[in-house]
């Protein structure tokens, strides 16, 4: 058993074969790995955070690994990526940093192959059936704008209020039908995380 207690996992796929009254060909494709966990310092305050920091860890590799498996495609084939939390009543914000930022991010690039870019994060504070938007960017070059994208997930039971619920999203392309400009997906380096 890992470090994390899980009450509840959820995966959601989302396919988009229309957009404007176009048809997507292929369709793209986003999904979502959610963990409702047990927040250790609810009501607590905790000047030492290291358990959600590794908790984020554990999380980033399972999350991450889902959400590609979800997809359907290889590791290289994901485009993009985003991580997000929403802390129940009884939580800080600074859990949800504690678990996302520090350690979450090498092994979700582990899942995902790569990951030059920054992985774009969200953090709330809300109860059970709050939604959360999980913000989407290409995972080898923040400046490709068609890649700026977001997921809204939500569990009708979670967060109670001494839970977290902790997101992952990831995508094999960028928005349908993108019209913005801007760097294109096929024209990346990724060696610097922005180009």
């Amino acid at each position: 058993m890992g470090l994390a207690k899980i009450r509840k996992m959820v995966t959601i796929v989302e396919d988009t074969l229309e957009e404007g009254g176009q048809e997507i060909l292929p369709p793209a494709r986003r999904a979502a790995a959610i963990a409702v966990i047990e927040n250790p310092f609810a009501d607590i305050y905790q000047e030492d955070l290291e358990a959600l920091m590794a908790i984020g860890e554990e999380l980033g590799s399972l999350l991450g690994g889902k959400c590609v498996a979800a997809l359907g495609v290889t590791p290289e084939a994901v485009q993009s990526y985003g991580k997000a939390a929403l802390v129940g009543e009884n939580g800080e914000l600074e859990h949800a940093a504690a678990i996302l930022h520090p350690r979450l991010g090498k092994p979700l690039r582990s899942a995902v192959e790569k990951g030059a870019a920054l992985v774009p994060s969200n953090k709330k504070r809300g109860g059970m059936g709050h939604p959360l938007d999980v913000p989407l960017g290409h995972k080898d070059a923040a400046y490709v704008r068609s890649h700026f994208d977001g997921m809204e997930v939500r569990i009708n039971d979670a967060p109670k209020a001494n839970e977290i619920l902790v997101a992952i999203a990831a995508a094999d392309s960028g928005r349908p039908l993108p019209r913005v400009g801007g760097l294109g997906h096929e024209e990346v380096e990724g060696e610097d995380g922005l180009r």
